[in-house]
């Protein structure tokens, strides 16, 4: 097997971190994309005047046009590669939500234990025996085992995506990275509030946490690295 040409670890411009993936080694992680945050119901609601969806209707129309398709792609590409997707969801250990993080009773986010709000959506949903781990906070390795899942995976990448942009998803990618896991984010996989709020994040992440990518420059790079070819 040809060696993997590895920069060092101060190179200039972030080269280390900015280098392509190993593909047997590296893991999707889906952020919330459940039910209870972006299901088609809420989507509907979220087109109809007067709805409280409808003051987020901007966010909800680029998951329904832009996220979803884009989930989709990745998630197909990457199982072909061989790739681990792994998926979290808000989800209370319990029905009555006592397990939560204090933050989550505040913000009155609860998705009760086995409950349909904390499935997630069909559209991008898990298949056969992918993993799914549920959190009761924003940074799921703040609250869950997912740091020991994946060292027993053997995982040292991490493909990150989902919702929202500037909350679970930004919590995700900072705890990897300070966990030691090379993080790629998907910008146009991810979604928040306001497109400032999620551009905001993707700049704040982009070089310092992880490297950023498009759906389309990540499926050309599993392409190209299960193919054989040399990827820049």
């Amino acid at each position: 097997m040809k060696p993997v040409y590895l920069p060092p670890i101060d190179a200039e411009g972030g080269a280390y971190r900015e280098r392509s993936i190993e593909p047997r080694r590296t893991a999707l992680l889906n952020i919330d994309m459940q039910n209870m945050e972006v299901s088609r119901e809420i989507r509907d609601r979220a087109r109809q005047p007067g709805t409280p969806e409808s003051r987020k209707a901007s966010y909800y129309e680029r998951v329904e046009r832009l996220v979803i398709p884009n989930q989709q792609r990745l998630q197909a590409a990457a199982r072909k590669a061989g790739l681990e997707v792994i998926f979290t969801t808000i989800e209370s250990l319990t029905r009555d939500g006592r397990d939560r993080s204090l933050d989550h009773k505040i913000s009155r986010l609860h998705a009760p234990k086995g409950s349909w709000e904390g499935r997630v959506i069909d559209e991008v949903a898990p298949v056969g025996d992918e993993i799914i781990i549920p959190k009761t906070s924003s940074g799921i390795f703040n609250s869950t085992n997912i740091e020991y899942v994946l060292r027993n995976l053997g995982i040292e990448y991490l493909i990150v995506y989902g919702v929202l942009t500037d909350q679970c998803v930004e919590s995700a990618i900072r705890d990897a990275a300070d966990r030691g896991f090379m993080v790629t984010q998907i910008e146009d996989c991810c979604a928040s509030y306001t497109p400032e709020q999620h551009e905001h994040s993707i700049h704040a992440m982009k070089g310092h946490y992880c490297r950023t990518r498009s759906t389309d420059e990540m499926i050309a790079e599993l392409e190209r690295l299960t193919t054989g070819a040399q990827v820049a």
